[in-house]
């Protein structure tokens, strides 16, 4: 599902603080706005965490066409969780390499910020990982509304258009680093779409209890 602080969190962040190949930049980046980056990782959390709530919902409303289907959904939207939310211990290692605590002192300057910039690569390569399943999840929920009959099939079209778009770019980005793939952006249209449907037009209440008596 649309994940609405995505554009600011993992795209706008890390270009306000990462300069490419330049760990110094990057780790001086960091260390001017440290309110801001922290702000970013408690964000990500939140995030995360009401996509729980988010997902429970979406099988409350989508369960009456396919509970198999719907509970597959919540199963792969489920299991992006815990790994996105572990990935944030990534960013939380980058401010205490950066903390100036004593115990860093074995370190040169220039070892620190090496390692910054690491674990900050790790923590886009995590994000690549959960993205797989932020993919998957998308298949049996545009499936869902496709045979939903209370929502507009072309967004379940969109919806299993954007889960190989995600899963795609993930597998691309592992296996062939040096290859810049950007697809996400061309398939992840759905998402947005579903949510504003839902926000301005909602269901057809009509179709829905009519699915709700046939699968009860």
């Amino acid at each position: 599902m649309a994940n609405l602080p995505a554009p600011f969190t993992l795209l706008y962040l890390p270009s306000r603080f990462i300069v490419r190949g330049d760990a110094a930049a990057t780790a001086a980046n960091i260390v001017a706005s440290e309110s801001l980056f922290r702000f970013g990782i408690v964000l990500n959390l939140f995030t995360f965490i009401d996509q729980k709530f988010l997902v429970l919902a979406l099988y409350q409303l989508l369960k009456v066409v396919n509970k198999n289907m719907a509970s597959l959904m919540v199963i792969f939207a489920l299991a992006a969780v815990p790994i996105a939310m572990l990935n944030e211990l990534t960013q939380l290692a980058v401010l205490q390499l950066l903390s100036g605590a004593d115990f860093l002192k074995v370190f040169t300057t220039e070892q620190l910020q090496a390692l910054v910039y690491l674990f900050l690569r790790l923590h886009s390569q995590g994000i690549l990982i959960a993205q797989i399943f932020w993919g998957l999840w998308l298949f049996p929920m545009g499936y869902l509304v496709f045979k939903s009959g209370f929502l507009p099939r072309i967004l379940g079209i969109l919806l299993m258009i954007g889960c190989f778009g995600y899963v795609v770019q993930s597998f691309a980005a592992f296996l062939l680093p040096s290859f810049k793939l950007n697809i996400i952006f061309y398939t992840s249209w759905g998402e947005l779409l579903l949510v504003l449907w839902l926000l301005i037009k909602g269901v057809n209440v009509e179709q829905w209890e009519k699915r709700a008596l046939e699968s009860a």
